[in-house]
C-alpha cells in the first residue's frame, strides 16, 4: 500500500476550489471541526432528510440571555454532539456565550480516530 493510499482526505467545508482550481480537501481533524460547525449552526428542520439534525444556535442570537438559557443550550448542544458525532468526537468541555448578535461556542474535544485533544472556538453571527 502506498503512503498516499493511507492518507485520509475529506472535502473541505464550505465547498470551494483550492489554489490549484481543484476541489479543496481537509485533513480528518479539520473535517471533524467542519462537521461540528455544521451541526452547531444548522437549524432543526433545515435538512430535508434529517429534520431533527442541528442545534439552531443562530435562532437564539436575539433571545434574552440568562443562566438558565445557557445551561439548557449547553445540555442540548452536548446531546446533539453525542447523537450525531459521538462516533467521531468525545466532548471534554463545552461553554456557550451570547453577546448581542454573536454566539460563541468554546469546545474542547477528543478526535477519536487520532486521540488528539482539540480546543476550538465556533462563532455564529446573525445575518
Amino acid at each position: 500500500m502506498s503512503p498516499r493510499a493511507r492518507t485520509r482526505s475529506d472535502l473541505a467545508f464550505p465547498f470551494h476550489a483550492d489554489r490549484r482550481g481543484r476541489t479543496a480537501h481537509a485533513t480528518h481533524p479539520e473535517h471533524v471541526r467542519d462537521l461540528i460547525e455544521q451541526l452547531l449552526f444548522t437549524s432543526p428542520g433545515e435538512r430535508v432528510m434529517r429534520p431533527d439534525f442541528g442545534c439552531g444556535l443562530l435562532d437564539l442570537v436575539f433571545a434574552p440571555n440568562s443562566p438558565e438559557l445557557v445551561s439548557t443550550l449547553e445540555l442540548s448542544v452536548q446531546a446533539s454532539l453525542q447523537r450525531w458525532l459521538g462516533d467521531l468526537v468525545e466532548v471534554v468541555a463545552l461553554d456557550i456565550e451570547g453577546d448581542e448578535n454573536v454566539v460563541r461556542v468554546h469546545l474542547s474535544y477528543v478526535v477519536r480516530a487520532t486521540g488528539t485533544v482539540r480546543d476550538d472556538l465556533f462563532e455564529g453571527r446573525a445575518a
